[in-house]
């Protein structure tokens, strides 16, 4: 019986070992069709002397070791603060992940993630959001679900006047003035 495998070995009696491969270093991908290496994101760092004022934006995932102060704007990409880190920021991300310190707003599309020794002070957008034991965090939190309308707009500004109003009604039976009893009796005779 004919076997592809006998039908295409070499004429050599010496088994072929493939080239040998070096390391990709740290962060590289690798698009050399025949390799093993899987394709990874691009992921940027900013390191732990890096100083950045004023707006960030990108189309990447971003590391930060280093201090931010402004505005970080990464609406589909992930957002990792190191331990190292030190942000001074309106964040605004698909993830964000908290290592080290960030002081400012943070609205994430996805999931906010404050991890062992991460602090946040300031309020957090998110549908979802986790706090680690260890974690430090000081502000308001509101899961909103995914196109649910944002604070800001009109839509939920007649939310806070239907709350004033559940409040006045709350509160105007106590105020107004009860039937004696005895009218109400007349009304049921």
């Amino acid at each position: 019986m004919w076997k592809r495998d006998e039908a295409v070995r070499p004429a050599s009696a010496q088994p072929v070992a493939p080239p040998p491969q070096t390391p990709a270093p740290i962060g590289a991908s690798s698009n050399h069709p025949g390799t093993n290496q899987k394709v990874e994101n691009d992921i940027v760092n900013i390191g732990k002397s890096v100083v950045i004022k004023g707006e960030l934006n990108g189309s990447e995932d971003l590391t930060i070791e280093g201090q931010v102060e402004g505005t970080i704007q990464l609406r589909d990409h992930v957002l990792t603060i190191g331990p190292n880190g030190r942000i001074k920021a309106q964040v605004f991300a698909k993830s964000v992940i908290v290592l080290g310190q960030v002081a400012g707003n943070v609205t994430a599309s996805e999931k906010v993630d404050i991890r062992d020794n991460g602090s946040v002070d300031g309020d957090i957008v998110s549908p979802r959001v986790a706090i680690a034991e260890g974690a430090h965090f000081r502000g308001s939190v509101d899961m909103q679900r995914k196109g649910a309308p944002a604070p800001n707009q009109k839509a939920a500004q007649p939310a806070t006047g239907t709350v004033a109003a559940a409040n006045a009604t709350t509160q105007s039976p106590a105020a107004a003035p009860q039937p004696s009893a005895p009218a109400a009796h007349r009304a049921g005779a």
